[in-house]
């Protein structure tokens, strides 16, 4: 199944007509969808409604640079000051993470979107793309940041997603814009990157995002094109039973499968439930590269939908809301 990305403010008639193919089951929106919190929810009915089948409606809002809804949100910090302050104060760290993935949540839930894909949980070890996105260097810190953000968008009534497995945060290159190989054996891979995705699929995490990285002492493909990494090592070895999905196709590291169609099959041959499809520019040669695989059972990402729709008046009055809000402004200012 596909989760695409559509052009702007308002769904153009061809987008409506995308929405309709029985592959297509969600929606992944981004800055240029974004004008304000009434545009977004407005925009996210109007997707909800031109669709024959329940649409997964997804975000990036991690925080940091990362953040696709701005105006109307609390601007959140990067994760990468909460490991500093573990440094310093390891309760009030995690409390604080948990503070902020259950603020995030609320108010992307509030808007009537279903799932921020978030935590990231890769290793802060210099990568490009990376970089202050991740909590910490070392494994067993972010695993208890990842088991702390995992309980908070819980308590938001949000799925969590871990991403970018096996661990994007250990070579330097950017995959948006270049191939990244990690030469290491995937014993030093299970002691390190892969540690903190154990600790969020133990804490209930419900899907996992690939990465296009190449380990090639564990498997000659990017992962996210390789059954070895998604059938036996993240499904078999390690217990994850929930939903798999892609990164973008249209990243300069998913070529290496070759075109459109090539990369799609490469991916669910080896076991992705979801290919995320970002770029409109994509999506018709997307469509037509499944129009020969059986339709997805309707039930498949129901694990990921928003389990409470709490609106923008009832959040403003959750003693939560300011709570978290506060803290986090004090975090940033120092105070923390």
């Amino acid at each position: 199944m596909l989760v695409i990305g559509i052009g702007g403010l308002e769904l153009a008639p061809e987008e409506r007509e995308w929405l309709r193919h029985p592959a297509v089951s969600g929606v992944i929106l981004f800055k240029r969808n974004f004008a304000s919190r009434d545009q977004v929810a407005d925009l996210s009915a109007a997707i909800r409604a031109a669709a024959p089948r329940p649409q997964l409606l997804c975000v990036d809002q991690e925080g940091g640079r990362v953040q696709r809804f701005r105006d109307g949100y609390h601007a959140l910090p990067s994760l990468e000051g909460f490991g500093k302050l573990y440094e310093r104060d390891r309760e009030a760290a995690l409390a604080l993470a948990r503070e902020h993935a259950w603020l995030m949540a609320s108010e992307i839930r509030a808007t009537g979107v279903d799932l921020s894909f978030a935590p990231v949980v890769d290793l802060g070890r210099g990568n490009l793309a990376i970089g202050d996105r991740a909590f910490h260097a070392d494994p067993a810190i972010v695993a208890e940041f990842t088991r702390a953000y995992v309980a908070g968008m819980h308590e938001a009534g949000m799925a969590a997603t871990l991403k970018h497995f096996p661990g994007h945060g250990s070579v330097l290159e950017d995959t948006h814009f270049d191939d990244a190989v990690d030469p290491r054996p995937l014993s030093d891979l299970q002691a390190h990157d892969l540690v903190p995705f154990a600790a969020g699929i133990a804490a209930g995490a419900e899907a996992v995002m690939m990465a296009h990285v190449k380990y090639p002492a564990v498997a000659p493909e990017p992962a996210g094109y390789s059954p070895r990494w998604i059938r036996d090592i993240l499904r078999r070895d390690m217990g994850f039973g929930g939903v798999v999905f892609s990164d973008d196709i249209g990243m300069a590291a998913a070529e290496s499968a070759g075109g459109v169609k090539a990369r799609i099959d490469a991916h669910l041959d080896a076991g992705c439930d979801v290919v995320l499809v970002c770029a409109p520019a994509l999506v018709p040669d997307s469509l037509r590269a499944v129009d020969d695989r059986a339709a997805p059972a309707p039930e498949a990402l129901a694990s990921l939908f928003g389990r409470a729709h709490t609106d923008w008046h009832a959040l403003a009055a959750d003693a939560r809301y300011d709570g978290a809000r506060e803290a986090l402004r004090r975090f940033e200012q120092g105070v923390a």
